[in-house]
C-alpha cells in the first residue's frame, strides 16, 4: 500500500558529529583506550529510529571530500571548519561497519553534498507514493518539506524527537512559505557553513524584510524603501546576498536514480554486528539487538523479526562522478629496474634544481619498514619509479648511484611527510641532506586547521583523485596485502603518481607561503626540525619494562581495593563504569546532593567535574575518581607501552607529529607522550619507566619555566607582570599580592592558588563562571577577582581586546615569529561560536609562540650537539620540556649549553628561565 512506503534518509556526518560531541564531557572509552562516543551515540539514534518508526526503506547519506559547485562558487564555503577531532576520525570506519551490519545502504556522490542527495531522493520519492523523513539536526533542510516530506530531528539529552512539516517550519522561521527558508539563509547567512549573508541582517531583521518584500530579489529591487545603514548594506552587498542564497539552496537535480529495491530495510547481518559490537565493548547494545543473553525488551522482535545470522551483506549504493584520475590524464611514468637504468636516472636527477621523491615500503613504521621502491619527479605528468629487490645487499647496490643526489647540498628534495622517507632511507645507510620542501608542512602553515594528507590536497588543489592505496593492497585487516606482493606495473603507476602530484603541489604552495608571509616559519622552523625529529625518533628512549609490569600489578591490586571500598561505601555492588547506575547510587540511594543535576534523558550527571565538586564532602566521589584514574593509567599507558617497544632496538620510539596541532605545538603518538598524566602522583610514577640506556648515562631534563605567562607579559608589555618577571618573583604570589591588595609576605596559599588559576585561565579566556567552578567560590567573588586582575594588569586586558579586534579585521592571529592561525568564526552571528573563537584568538599567539620557541631551541641544540661532537642524545620533547640521554662526563657542559640555547631561542622582553635536572629516570630528572 502507498501509505506503507516510509523512507528515512539519514544525514550521516551530521548525526555522527552530534553523537560524538554529546559525550564530549564524559566520553565513552573502551578498556583498550578507544573513544566510542560517536559509535555509541549513532547506534542508539539508529536503533531508536528503527524501533519507533519502523521504516520500510532507509539509507545513510554522506558527503565526500570532493569539492562541490558551492566550493567553486565561493572558495571560503565551509572553510572555517575545524579539522575533525582525531578520536572522531578513528570512529568513522567503525560506524561504516555498524551501518553495514544493519545492512543499510550508504549513498555518496562526488561533487554533491549529502543535503543535495537527500533532497533529490526525497523529491523523486514523492510521486512514487513515499513519505520521506530527512533525519538531521541541520536547519537548512527546512526548505525541502512538503505534504510528503518531513524533517526528523532525533531526540537528544531527554528531548523527544521533533518531526517538522510545512506548518512547523513556517512557524519556526516566522515565514509564509517554505521556499522563504532559502531567502532567510541568504539574508542572514549561516556561520556553520561560512555563508556570509548580508552584514547587519540577523534572523529577526530577515523575518521583517521578508514579511514586507516576500523574496530577496524583491527586496533588492526596492532598496529605495530602506533607510540608513541597512539600505547601504543591502545595496552594497546585494551580490553577496544572492550568492549566499544560491549557496544555501539545496540542489534537487543530482544525477542519481531512485532504486526502490536498494533502499529496502533488510534483516541485519548478525555475525557482523556481533563482531563490531564486541570490539567496541557494546555488551548491552548487543543484547538489545541480537538478544543473545538478556533481552532488554521487545526490540529485536518488533524490529527485526526472524534475524538471519548469515545474511549476505547488502551492497552499498556508492556512486561516484567522473573526476580527473590517472586513467583520464595523459602521463609518462617510467619503470626503472636495472643498475644501468638507475645510473642514467641519477645523472638526470643531479642536473635538476629540485626533485620530488617518495618511497614505497612494506609498512608504516619507518624503523621496521623495508624499501619496495623509490619514485622521482621534477616535471608535471612525468615520473620515474625504481623497483627495488627484497634482498638487502642487492637493494643497497642499486641505491648506490642515487647517494650523490640524496647528499647534494644544492638540490631541493621535495616530499610529502619527508620525515618518514628520510627515516626509511637511513635504514639503508643513506642520509638525505637539505635543502628540503615538505608539502605537508607547507599546507600546515597555509591552513593549520585543515587536513594535510596528499589525497585530500590533490583533490582540493589539483582537482585530481589519486589511485587509492586500498585499491592496490586492500583494506586494513588480515587480508591486506604487502606492497611487494603487487604487480610492479601497478606499483609503478601508483608510486610515480605520488611523486608527480607532490611536485605539482609544491609548485602551488611555495608562492602561497610568500604571499601570506609564513615562508620564514617554514624555512627557519618547520623544515630544519624535520632532521631533528627524525634523529630523535631513531634514537628512541630506554623503557624499564620490568618496572611497568610490577607497576601494573600494583595498580591492579589497588584498583581491586578501591573497587571493594566503593561497594562498602555504597552498601551494594553495581557497575561502576555505568554513569546511570552510579548516579542512582550516589543521588537516589545515598542522597549525596539533593540538587543533583540530570541530563535531559533524566540520567544523573556523574562526570569528573561533578565528582570533584562532591569529593571534599563525601568519600564515594573521590573513590570513583581514583578508580577511573587507576584504570585509565593502567590500560592506556602502563600495559600499553611495553607493547610498543621496537623488537630490533629494544627501545621505545614515539612518532612526533609536526602537522597536527593547529597552534604549532608538536604532538606524538605510539605512545602519546603529551598526555601522560603528570599532575597526579600515580601519573608521575609513569616517568620512572623512562631510563638511561645504561649505567654510563643519565637522563637530563630541561624545562621552560612558566613560558606562556612570560610570553603574554612580553607581548602585552604589561608593566606589573614584566616587573614581576624581571625581579625574579614568583609570578603567582606577585599576582595575588596585586589582586588582593596585600604585601608579598601576606599572600597565603589560597590567595596564590586563586591567582594561579586566573593567570593560566586568562590565557584560555577564563570567565567568572569558570573561575568560580575551578576554585570553589561564588560567581560574584570570581568576577571581582577578574575585575581586580584587569585593574592591576591593564596591559593584559588591552592585549586581549587588541588581539580580538585584529582578528575580527584580518581573520587571523599570529605568533611572535609570524605563524598564523586563521579563526574564521570570529565574526559569526552565533554568540557561543564567537566566544570560542575569541578564546582561540587570545590563546593562539601565546601557545604558538611557545611552540616556535621550543622548536627553534631544538634545532639550535641539535646543531650544537653535532658541531661540538657530543655523544649524548636529545630523545624526547613534551610540552615545554626537552629530555636528553647524557653520557655522564658531558652532563655539566651539556646542561649549560642546552639552558643557553633554550633561553635565547626566541628573545622576549622579559627574562626566559629554563630549569634543568638530572637523574636515573625521567621523574628524578624532572
Amino acid at each position: 500500500m502507498e501509505n506503507d512506503k516510509r523512507l528515512f534518509l539519514l544525514d550521516g556526518m551530521a548525526l555522527i558529529y552530534r553523537a560524538f560531541f554529546a559525550f564530549s564531557k564524559n566520553p565513552r572509552i573502551t578498556s583498550k583506550g578507544l573513544n566510542t562516543s560517536a559509535m555509541f551515540g549513532f547506534t542508539n539514534t539508529l536503533l531508536e529510529l528503527l524501533n519507533r518508526e519502523k521504516p520500510t526503506h532507509i539509507a545513510v547519506v554522506f558527503d565526500t571530500s570532493a569539492p562541490t559547485e558551492r566550493h567553486i562558487m565561493y572558495p571560503l564555503y565551509k572553510a572555517q571548519r575545524e579539522a575533525m577531532p582525531e578520536d572522531l576520525k578513528k570512529s568513522i570506519p567503525y560506524i561504516f561497519k555498524i551501518i553495514e551490519g544493519f545492512r543499510i545502504p550508504v549513498i555518496t556522490l562526488d561533487g554533491y553534498e549529502a543535503d543535495d542527495i537527500i533532497g533529490t531522493l526525497a523529491k523523486k520519492g514523492e510521486p512514487l507514493g513515499y513519505t520521506t523523513y530527512m533525519v538531521t539536526p541541520d536547519k537548512d533542510f527546512g526548505q525541502l518539506v512538503s505534504e510528503k516530506i518531513f524533517m526528523y530531528k532525533p531526540g537528544r539529552q531527554g528531548n523527544d524527537i521533533e518531526i517538522m512539516g510545512i506548518p512547523e517550519i513556517c512557524e519556526k522561521w516566522q515565514i509564509k512559505r517554505i521556499d522563504q527558508v532559502i531567502d532567510m539563509l541568504g539574508l542572514m547567512g549561516d556561520a556553520s557553513d561560512n555563508i556570509p549573508g548580508i552584514p547587519g541582517i540577523g534572523e529577526k531583521t530577515a523575518q521583517k524584510l521578508l514579511a514586507e518584500f516576500d523574496t530577496m530579489e524583491n527586496l533588492l529591487a526596492n532598496t529605495d524603501k530602506l533607510k540608513g545603514k541597512q539600505k547601504e548594506n543591502v545595496e552594497n552587498f546585494a551580490e553577496q546576498g544572492l550568492m549566499s542564497k544560491k549557496l544555501a539552496t539545496i540542489n534537487l537535480e543530482v544525477p542519481i536514480e531512485f532504486h526502490e529495491e536498494s533502499l529496502n530495510l533488510d534483516p541485519i547481518d548478525k555475525q557482523k554486528i556481533t563482531e563490531v559490537f564486541t570490539e567496541l565493548e557494546f555488551k548491552t547494545l548487543l543484547n538489545r539487538v541480537i538478544g543473545e543473553t538478556i533481552s532488554s525488551g521487545p526490540l529485536q522482535q518488533s524490529l527485526f523479526g526472524d534475524v538471519a545470522s548469515q545474511a549476505a551483506p547488502k551492497t552499498r549504493t556508492v556512486i561516484e562522478t567522473a573526476k580527473e584520475t590517472i586513467d583520464s590524464t595523459k602521463h609518462n611514468y617510467h619503470l626503472v629496474q636495472t643498475l644501468e637504468e638507475i645510473e642514467k636516472l641519477a645523472e638526470i636527477l643531479l642536473q635538476q634544481a629540485e626533485v620530488c621523491f617518495d618511497t614505497e615500503t612494506t609498512g608504516l613504521d619507518p624503523l621496521l619498514a623495508q624499501l619496495v621502491g623509490c619514485s622521482f619527479s621534477f616535471k608535471k605528468a612525468e615520473a620515474w619509479y625504481i623497483a627495488l629487490p627484497k634482498n638487502r645487499e642487492e637493494c643497497l647496490a642499486l641505491l648506490q648511484p642515487l647517494i650523490p643526489f640524496f647528499e647534494h647540498t644544492k638540490i631541493v628534495k621535495i616530499g610529502q611527510n619527508l620525515k618518514y622517507d628520510i627515516a626509511v632511507l637511513q635504514n639503508y645507510n643513506i642520509r638525505v641532506v637539505a635543502p628540503f620542501f615538505d608539502t605537508m608542512l607547507a599546507h600546515y602553515l597555509l591552513e593549520p586547521d585543515q587536513r594535510h594528507n596528499m589525497d585530500d590536497l590533490s583533490e582540493s588543489y589539483l582537482g585530481y583523485k589519486p589511485v587509492s592505496i586500498t585499491s592496490l593492497i586492500g583494506k586494513k585487516g588480515k587480508g591486506q596485502l604487502n606492497m611487494r606482493d603487487i604487480d610492479v606495473e601497478k606499483v609503478k603507476e601508483y608510486a610515480a603518481e605520488d611523486a608527480d602530484i607532490t611536485f605539482q603541489l609544491k609548485e602551488i604552495f611555495e608562492p602561497e607561503l610568500d604571499k601570506i608571509d609564513v615562508k620564514n616559519v617554514f624555512t627557519e622552523v618547520e623544515i630544519p626540525l624535520i632532521e631533528v625529529l627524525a634523529d630523535m625518533e631513531r634514537e628512541g628512549v630506554n623503557l624499564d619494562v620490568p618496572f611497568l609490569q610490577k607497576y601494573s600489578e600494583e595498580l591492579e591490586a589497588e584498583c581491586a581495593i578501591v573497587e571493594k571500598n566503593i561497594y562498602e561505601e555504597a552498601g551494594l555492588r553495581f557497575n561502576i563504569a555505568s554513569p546511570k547506575q552510579l548516579g542512582e547510587v550516589m543521588f537516589d540511594k545515598m542522597k549525596l546532593d539533593e540538587k543533583a543535576k540530570k541530563t535531559k534523558t533524566g540520567q544523573y550527571q556523574t562526570g569528573e567535574d561533578v565528582l570533584q565538586k562532591l569529593a571534599p564532602y563525601h568519600a564515594l566521589p573521590q573513590m570513583i575518581l581514583d578508580f577511573r584514574q587507576i584504570q585509565k593509567l593502567k590500560s592506556t599507558y602502563v600495559d600499553a607501552m611495553p607493547l610498543l617497544v621496537n623488537p630490533n632496538t629494544g627501545r621505545l620510539h614515539t612518532s612526533f607529529n609536526q602537522a597536527v596541532a593547529a597552534t604549532g605545538r608538536l604532538s606524538s603518538n605510539n605512545p602519546n607522550l603529551q598526555n601522560i598524566p603528570i599532575r597526579t602522583e600515580k601519573g608521575r610514577e609513569m616517568r620512572k619507566a623512562f631510563i638511561p640506556r645504561d649505567e654510563n648515562h643519565v637522563l637530563m631534563s630541561a624545562d621552560y619555566s612558566q613560558i606562556e605567562l612570560r610570553i603574554i607579559a612580553s607581548i602585552s608589555e604589561d608593566p606589573g607582570m614584566m616587573e614581576a618577571f624581571e625581579q625574579g618573583l614568583d609570578i603567582h604570589t606577585a599576582t595575588a599580592a596585586k589582586v588582593f591588595g596585600v604585601e608579598l609576605a601576606a599572600v597565603d596559599t589560597e590567595m596564590r592558588r586563586r591567582a594561579k588559576t586566573v593567570n593560566f585561565g586568562i590565557i584560555y579566556g577564563i570567565s567568572a563562571f569558570g573561575l568560580a567552578e575551578r576554585v570553589g567560590i561564588s560567581r560574584g567573588e570570581a568576577a571581582e577577582i577578574i575585575d581586580a586582575y584587569f585593574e592591576q594588569f591593564p596591559g593584559i586586558k588591552k592585549y586581549m581586546d587588541d588581539t580580538i579586534n585584529f582578528c575580527r579585521e584580518h581573520g587571523f592571529v599570529k605568533t611572535l615569529l609570524g605563524r598564523k592561525r586563521y579563526i574564521r568564526d570570529i565574526n559569526s552571528q552565533n554568540r557561543t561560536v564567537v566566544g570560542f573563537a575569541e578564546r582561540n584568538a587570545i590563546n593562539a599567539p601565546i601557545q604558538g609562540s611557545a611552540a616556535d620557541m621550543i622548536k627553534l631551541a631544538m634545532i639550535n641544540v641539535h646543531h650544537r650537539m653535532i658541531k661540538d661532537k657530543y655523544e649524548s642524545k636529545m630523545i624526547l620533547q613534551v610540552h615545554d620540556e626537552l629530555l636528553f640521554d647524557v653520557v655522564k662526563p658531558e652532563l655539566a657542559k651539556l646542561t649549560a649549553m642546552v639552558k643557553e640555547e633554550m633561553e635565547k631561542a626566541l628573545p622576549l622582553k622579559v627574562p626566559v628561565l629554563v630549569e634543568a635536572g638530572s637523574g636515573n629516570n625521567w621523574l628524578e630528572a624532572h
